[in-house]
């Protein structure tokens, strides 16, 4: 049964990444907007689904070290594990002006969050500031997709789908990769405790990652179908929602308290990422396999670092 899950879970992942690829162009050519708006905001908010209902059960359950280590260690996953592997798969390649506003956005939520985090704990009042901020920045983003067209492709023809099939073809994607999500967790953990791995090291490591999989996914296949703007905007997107969206949201149903570890190389760690990957795409537009090789290994440092210590647990 487990390996029944891990492999149904891989199948939905792949299969709804590319409908959710196919459901986004289509819906940026429906709109007249970039597909990296779409990225940032229907594809990345939606596959944030996962993130956002482990944080309000982890908060409400009373563990807030869960909750609030999800939403870092997702975006530490997001930066560093999931571009690094859709650069591995294909170089991708980016306007440096469409990342610069989103990227700079994106820098200047993690400082906020950390700002707030360092006090010790996430109130109802900052959540509602997070919330707020969310808001603006959604708004702000459709005003300058209204003013920045998409460049025309060839290789789509998306665009003479009917609404109901596109609409229709993003819903499908989107639905397979929660449940492809959920299948792999499912069978990942089962594979952990039948190994022997203990519940510590299946929290901080399936969970935040596990959670993570639909970016993961949706990134691998855009850039390898030649749309890295999709790629980018979802991680982009991703991690402001992470830390307006389901930081906000639950912060506001539930205070809380930001366990001391994390601020110790957690957040640091995210805000580095977010610094300079999103220098590099903002100032070069190009991320190459060897920087994807080089994120990669310094996400493994990170795990080794942040959790090593835990196996022992």
């Amino acid at each position: 049964m487990i390996y029944l899950e891990l492999a149904g879970g891989f199948v939905l992942l792949m299969g709804g990444a590319e409908f959710v690829l196919r459901g986004a162009v289509g819906l940026a050519r429906r709109l007249g907007v970039s597909p990296l708006i779409i990225g940032l905001t229907v594809v990345a908010y939606c596959t944030t689904m996962p993130e956002l209902l482990v944080s309000l059960e982890a908060a409400v359950r009373g563990a807030p070290g869960i909750s609030i280590g999800n939403i870092v260690g997702s975006n530490i996953c997001n930066l560093l594990l999931i571009l690094g592997a859709a650069a591995c798969v294909c170089p991708m390649v980016v306007n440096p002006r469409e990342v610069r506003f989103e990227g700079a956005i994106a820098v200047a939520v993690a400082a906020l969050f950390i700002t707030l985090g360092l006090a010790g704990s996430l109130s109802r009042l900052a959540g509602v500031l997070l919330l707020a901020c969310l808001i603006a920045f959604t708004v702000v983003s459709v005003r300058r997709a209204r003013r920045s067209p998409p460049e025309a492709d060839a290789e789509e023809d998306a665009a003479d789908r009917p609404v109901w099939w596109v609409l229709g073809t993003l819903a499908v994607g989107l639905g397979c990769l929660v449940l492809g999500s959920h299948l792999l967790v499912e069978g990942a953990i089962g594979l952990a405790r039948l190994l022997g791995v203990s519940e510590a090291v299946i929290g901080v490591t399936v969970v935040a990652v596990g959670t993570s999989l639909p970016e993961l996914a949706t990134a691998v296949v855009s850039a390898y179908r030649g749309h890295s703007e999709v790629a980018v905007g979802n991680v982009l997107g991703a991690n402001i929602f992470n830390l307006l969206a389901i930081g906000g949201l639950v912060a506001t149903v539930h205070p809380l308290d930001v366990p001391e570890h994390l601020l110790h190389l957690a957040i640091w760690t995210m805000l580095g990422a977010t610094i300079v990957l999103i220098s590099w795409l903002a100032f070069r537009g190009r991320l190459g396999r060897l920087a994807g090789v080089l994120s990669l290994a310094v996400y493994t440092l990170y795990i080794v670092l942040e959790y090593g210590p835990l196996t022992n647990v």
